[in-house]
C-alpha cells in the first residue's frame, strides 16, 4: 500500500505546494524562452543596449489612438541592436498571460517575433508558421484579422491578442521615434 493512502493531509501539503509554485494546473502552460535568449535570437548575439522611454500623457494616448489598444503604462522598456529594436509585451489571452518578444526594424516594420511564454493550453496557440505573416507588416489598416492577418480556428482569442499586441508595439515604437525629446529616441 502507498504511502499516500488514506492521508488527506498529505494530499493537502502537496495541493498547497504546488499552489505556492505557481501551478494554475495547466499542464500545458510554458515559458519557450528567457529574455537573454530571445535577444540572442533577435540579435545574433551582438551588444544590446536596454533603452528606458518615459511617454507624457500625450504619447500614450496617441500610442493607444494609432494602435487600437490599451496601453497600460507611460514607461516603456526597449532593447536596442543592430538593425532593430526588441520589445516585449506581456498581455491576457483569454484569462491568463502571454508575452510576445516583438523586434521592430529601423523602418518601423515587424522584423521577427518570438512567443516567450504561454499560460494558457497550448491547443489555444496558433500552429506552424502564423506568426511569420507579421514579418514586414507596419502599423496600417492591412495589419487585422481578417485583412492582412489569418484567422486561426480554435485559436482566435490568441490570434486578437497577438495582432493586438504587435499594434500595441508598433505604435509605441512609432510615438517613442518622433518623440521631441532625444531621451526617447530609439
Amino acid at each position: 500500500m502507498c504511502c499516500w493512502a488514506g492521508s488527506s493531509r498529505a494530499l493537502r501539503v502537496v495541493a498547497a505546494t504546488l499552489l505556492l509554485l505557481g501551478w494554475s494546473g495547466a499542464a500545458s502552460s510554458k515559458v519557450f524562452l528567457t529574455v537573454d535568449e530571445a535577444l540572442r535570437l533577435a540579435f545574433a548575439g551582438s551588444r544590446v543596449e536596454r533603452r528606458t522611454a518615459y511617454l507624457t500623457k500625450e504619447q500614450v494616448e496617441k500610442a493607444a489612438r494609432l494602435s487600437g489598444e490599451e496601453v497600460a503604462s507611460a514607461l516603456v522598456t526597449y532593447y536596442q541592436g543592430p538593425g532593430g529594436f526588441a520589445y516585449f509585451d506581456t498581455h491576457r489571452v483569454r484569462t491568463l498571460p502571454e508575452t510576445l518578444m516583438v523586434v521592430v526594424d529601423p523602418q518601423g516594420q515587424v522584423k521577427r517575433i518570438e512567443v516567450i511564454s504561454f499560460r494558457e493550453p497550448e491547443e489555444y496557440m496558433p500552429r506552424g508558421n502564423w506568426y511569420s505573416q507579421f514579418q514586414g507588416r507596419k502599423l496600417d489598416r492591412d495589419l487585422q484579422i481578417k485583412r492582412g492577418i489569418h484567422p486561426v480556428t480554435g485559436a482566435t482569442l490568441t490570434v486578437r491578442a497577438t495582432t493586438g499586441a504587435v499594434r500595441r508595439v508598433l505604435a509605441l515604437h512609432q510615438v517613442i521615434s518622433q518623440g521631441s525629446e532625444g531621451r526617447n529616441r530609439p
